[in-house]
């Protein structure tokens, strides 16, 4: 009997997800590929009154004004950087927003038994930007809820601030 019910077992294969793997200041995190649009360097920004510490201001991408996070002021909670090495240029739905990083490690296949669930301490703090914490060539990789980067908030005063010029 408990051959036949081991043999009924079916053990899942983990799986891969394409991530774009950037780095800010110590710390690696990966962005869900299909959010991607491009990485560029950086072009100028304009300052945005009444948005978040973690919105450096808005930056014309491609003819359209978008708003620029600062990924490190995101997740560490400190000033604004001054420079970054790279724009990376997300899709979330029919808007865009640019990330500034220090650099782009390139393209990774992550896969599934690489992540774990976060931890109870950081589940309240961080669920609505981190999806998972895992590891990558033994340094922690923090899985950003790509989705989640910009609060509504901060997409109304944008408009706002557009709407006036």
């Amino acid at each position: 009997m408990f051959e036949k019910a081991a043999s009924q077992v079916t053990v899942r294969a983990s799986e891969t997800s394409p991530v774009l793997v950037v780095t800010v200041g110590a710390r690696a995190c990966a962005i869900p590929l299909h959010h991607v649009a491009e990485t560029m360097r950086p072009l100028p920004i304009e300052p945005v009154a009444g948005t978040p510490g973690f919105v450096r201001g808005v930056s014309v991408i491609r003819g359209a004004p978008t708003p620029v996070v600062d990924l490190r002021a995101l997740l560490e909670n400190v000033p604004n950087s001054v420079t970054y090495g790279r724009f990376v240029t997300m899709k979330l739905g029919e808007r865009r927003v640019a990330i500034g990083v220090d650099g782009v490690v390139g393209l990774r296949n992550l896969d599934s038994a690489q992540l774990g669930e976060l931890p109870p301490i950081l589940r309240d703090v961080a669920a609505d930007l981190i999806e998972a914490i895992g590891t990558r060539d033994a340094q922690l990789l923090v899985v950003l809820r790509a989705a989640r980067i910009v609060p509504d908030e901060v997409w109304t005063t944008l408009a706002a601030a557009e709407a006036t010029r």
